[in-house]
């Protein structure tokens, strides 16, 4: 199959997600990396030590982690639930990167309470969520 006969398959606007989760999600996890990277010089944090004694650190190194934990569960989502609402969801998938943009840079701080400030992306993640379960109850025929 082409690749012109494989896109004809994808809904109008799919580009928009492919976007997000690939060049978007890209660039968030490679500045996330970045950071980790100048922190281990700063803290003398050789490789493969995941952890050290500085507080702020382990928190940025921590913001890194966590996002990659959860990096499986937003690709997944948004790109099904792109499949049957393209444009709002990789709008919803701007937020949730957006969110953990925010999130990163409270959890820099040293502050671990001030993570906080990423939180709206759960509500980003719910919309992903649900917008995976309608695509999966139309293509099941239960709506």
């Amino acid at each position: 199959m082409g690749l012109s006969k494989f896109a004809s398959c994808l809904p109008e606007n799919y580009g928009y997600v492919v976007l997000v989760g690939c060049v978007g999600n890209t660039f968030v996890n490679i500045w996330m990396a970045i950071n980790v990277g100048k922190a281990r010089k700063r803290f003398d944090v050789p490789y493969p030590e995941m952890y050290c004694s500085s507080k702020e650190f382990n928190c940025i190194q921590r913001a890194h982690q966590n996002t990659l934990e959860g990096q499986g569960q937003f690709l997944m989502n948004l790109f099904i639930g792109g499949l049957q609402y393209p444009r709002l969801t990789a709008g919803v998938g701007v937020m949730y990167l957006v969110s953990r943009i925010a999130y990163a840079l409270g959890y820099y701080t040293g502050d671990p309470d001030k993570r906080r400030w990423g939180a709206f992306g759960h509500i980003a993640e719910l919309m992903l969520l649900g917008h995976a379960i309608s695509f999966a109850a139309h293509q099941l025929e239960w709506v």
